[in-house]
């Protein structure tokens, strides 16, 4: 029994119409707007289904229907399955071993077994050709100029390699992509605009010039440090003193218990309400002088920034992607605080008591940036200046 053909599809009744009208040498768009399609559908199904027998491209229905139900047959063999030499130049180029100028092959690391996941992280991969299937297919037409069964599109390699039951290549070849990925990325987020909470007014473009020369305190550099188990701690340093504050990021209620909802509040503690929040509670402790700006990196934790600067007052600015030398204070004291947290160790054990011991103890650590003193002696210096009276003088 027959699948019905949807209406997505030509039918036989409207191929009968085409061959009709094309007989009596009317046009492809007047075509597409008497039977409703679109010009391309009409113009496509004119040459890819046209009988040939006759030495010339002739359009009947009956010949245009069964040509289009034999191209529709599932499942179809693919390309990598069926053509031995070119499947082997595939998986070379993917997974070949590579070698030294003179030829010499050399081994590498091994790499552990393939488990279906990501690339192994802190750890060994396998040393191969790595070509990219854009990188493959495009070299095909340079090596095979001539031999047109040696055509592959990249995406038909991509597909061999992430979805089941193609069966051409071994799924354990995604580990000889650059990215490594046991999965492709989904469309949704690739079409993702990454930092849409990122408008043209709070670019560091649009920063005050006072903040450059680090002469008026009160502007901030922040960031968070991440580590095991999706915790992070907060991290903001003032550009003048080297003053730094740590921001407790404690997990939400549920984590860990309830099943992960997509698209669900988070709850690992650094989501954009939760890290607003935090953000405030940290402002709170230290005079209002002392809170002009804070320069973000383009993390979304911080995508409530709105809402932050409207109830703190503080203007929020952020970094240019991939720029971190815009932020060199607080990535220089992210590499100190890396003493206390170090990388691949779970933040979340730590409370509020004693992340403030650890700030105290920076920030009492004298610095040559600063003449020697200290970051807390710096801005103590600074709050003394702008707090004393001023003395009346009489004649």
């Amino acid at each position: 029994m027959s699948i019905p053909i949807t209406g997505r599809y030509l039918s036989f009744e409207q191929r009968e119409e085409i061959a009709l009208l094309w007989a009596q040498d009317i046009g492809v768009r007047e075509i597409a707007r008497r039977i409703g399609r679109s010009p391309s559908t009409i113009s496509r199904e004119l040459r890819r289904n046209a009988a040939t027998r006759g030495g010339k491209l002739e359009y009947r229905a009956s010949v245009a229907q069964w040509k289009a139900e034999l191209v529709a047959r599932r499942p179809k063999p693919t390309k990598l399955l069926t053509h031995a030499q070119l499947r082997a130049y595939v998986q070379d180029r993917l997974a070949g071993n590579i070698h030294d100028a003179d030829g010499r092959e050399i081994a590498g690391p091994r790499q552990a077994t393939f488990k279906g996941r990501n690339k192994p992280r802190r750890g060994d991969r396998q040393w191969v050709n790595g070509w990219s299937p854009e990188q493959i297919a495009n070299r095909l037409r340079v090596d095979f100029p001539d031999d047109e069964s040696m055509r592959i599109s990249h995406e038909a390699i991509y597909q061999a390699l992430y979805i089941q039951g193609r069966g051409a290549l071994k799924r354990e070849l995604v580990g000889c992509l650059r990215s490594g990925r046991a999965l492709r990325v989904p469309r949704a987020r690739a079409r993702a605009k990454a930092w849409a909470h990122v408008s043209e007014e709070v670019m560091i473009s649009n920063r005050p010039s006072e903040v450059e020369d680090r002469g008026v305190p009160g502007h901030w550099e922040g960031d968070l440090i991440i580590g095991l188990n999706r915790s992070a701690i907060g991290t903001l340093v003032e550009r003048s003193s080297r003053f730094t504050r740590l921001v407790h990021l404690p997990r939400e209620k549920g984590y860990g218990l309830v099943p992960r909802i997509k698209n669900g509040p988070a709850l690992g503690g650094y989501g954009a309400v939760a890290m607003a929040n935090a953000l405030q509670d940290t402002v709170k402790t230290l005079p209002a002088p002392l809170w002009r700006s804070l320069t973000w990196d383009r993390g979304k934790e911080l995508s409530d920034h709105a809402r932050f600067t409207r109830e703190s007052g503080v203007r929020v600015f952020f970094a240019a992607p991939r720029s971190p030398w815009q932020r060199g204070t607080n990535e220089n004291t992210n590499g100190l605080l890396r003493q206390y947290f170090p990388k691949g160790t779970d933040l979340s054990r730590w409370g509020a008591q004693e992340i403030e011991a650890v700030a105290h103890a920076l920030n009492n650590r004298p610095r040559k940036t600063l003449g020697w003193k200290t970051p807390a002696e710096t801005l103590n210096d600074y709050l003394e200046s702008v707090q004393q009276p001023n003395v009346a003088t009489t004649g």
